[in-house]
């Protein structure tokens, strides 16, 4: 052997040393080892409801409800309003509690989960102000918000409770108010917390290392074909995954999906997330997407679980018109068979 040899040799014998010793070190992710969630997002009935609306969850083997009682600011003014009578039942304060008992009545667990909603439904991780006073005025409402609904939260046993969704804009701005806020939820909720956050802002969320879980709302783009197949789904999966997984390493939390689910509609896995464009039907599709979500997502082993957009309690039941909602379409079926899994 030349000393030219000899030389790569030791060279080569380095680098391997070396990508072995940070494949060694470098942390694996967390592994849940809870029964997994399987749940729906619920839409806050706008009427009274009795416990026989939930025995269609039951039906499709979840176990888990997302309670959501909305919240509603204009872009650029700096008040919160809630819990008012000119909303529908299920977001009053009286509603929401309701809500939950019958859920629990049900033999269900429940996540309470509060969102914010914006002028004429803009994206709520937009919404900014532009001086500090309005800011500290937003804060107080939304902070008393949030903590009106983490006493809803104490008071039913709520499971769960997560703090806020997809306000991107808001939490990186403002992240010593959002530590600040989670420990005063601390202080009057004993249970696990999480917050949802966007698909594509999750990595930049300044306060994880304050929650029990990272909540993403997972609507990730999988495919730009009209109606691609269950192969390419799942293909498109995986670049998503090994992102998550490697977050969920070093934060070292497990991951919930607090929302997934995808549209009745062509094209609806290219921006899952959108939703006042119109499209032609096509629930075969969205059924499909659910199938690639279970043969591909559901068995990671750092995933909490998932809670499905989204699921109608009020009447009268007319879900097709509303695409996102698997309910009596064969994105149900599928919903079910995979929630069945064990």
């Amino acid at each position: 052997m030349n000393y030219k040899q000899l030389t790569f040799n030791c060279k080569l014998l380095t680098a391997l040393c070396l990508l072995l010793t940070v494949a060694c070190t470098r942390p694996s992710p967390p592994v849940y080892s809870g029964q997994k969630m399987r749940g729906v997002n619920l839409v806050a009935p706008s009427q009274p409801i009795d416990t026989a609306v939930f025995r269609p969850i039951l039906n499709i083997n979840a176990e888990w409800v997302a309670v959501v009682p909305y919240g509603f600011c204009r872009e650029g003014e700096p008040h919160f309003y809630f819990h008012t009578n000119k909303m529908w039942w299920g977001e009053t304060k009286d509603g929401t509690a309701k809500t939950i008992e019958l859920a629990h009545q049900s033999g269900l667990k429940v996540m309470l989960k509060p969102h914010a909603w914006v002028g004429r439904g803009g994206y709520t991780g937009d919404f900014d102000l532009k001086t500090e006073a309005d800011w500290l005025t937003f804060e107080k409402d939304f902070g008393d918000y949030v903590l009106a609904n983490a006493r809803i939260a104490d008071s039913t046993k709520a499971e769960l409770f997560c703090i806020a969704t997809e306000m991107d804009n808001f939490a990186r701005k403002r992240a010593p108010f959002w530590r600040a806020l989670i420990k005063q939820v601390r202080e009057i909720y004993h249970g696990p917390l999480t917050y949802a956050d966007n698909w594509n802002h999750y990595p930049r969320n300044p306060f994880w290392a304050d929650l029990d879980y990272v909540g993403v709302d997972a609507y990730f783009p999988l495919s730009s074909e009209k109606h691609p197949s269950v192969e390419t789904l799942q293909k498109g999966w995986k670049l998503h995954l090994d992102e998550l997984e490697d977050f969920a390493a070093k934060v070292q939390k497990p991951i919930l999906f607090t929302e997934f689910g995808y549209r009745s509609v062509d094209f609806a896995t290219e921006k899952p997330w959108e939703s006042n464009d119109n499209k032609a039907e096509n629930m075969a599709l969205q059924a499909d997407a659910y199938r690639a979500f279970f043969k591909e997502v559901w068995p990671r082993k750092w995933l909490v679980g998932a809670f499905a957009w989204k699921w109608f309690l009020h009447q009268p039941r007319n879900f097709h018109r509303d695409a996102f909602s698997p309910q009596e379409k064969p994105a149900e079926g599928v919903l079910k068979e995979g929630y069945g899994q064990k």
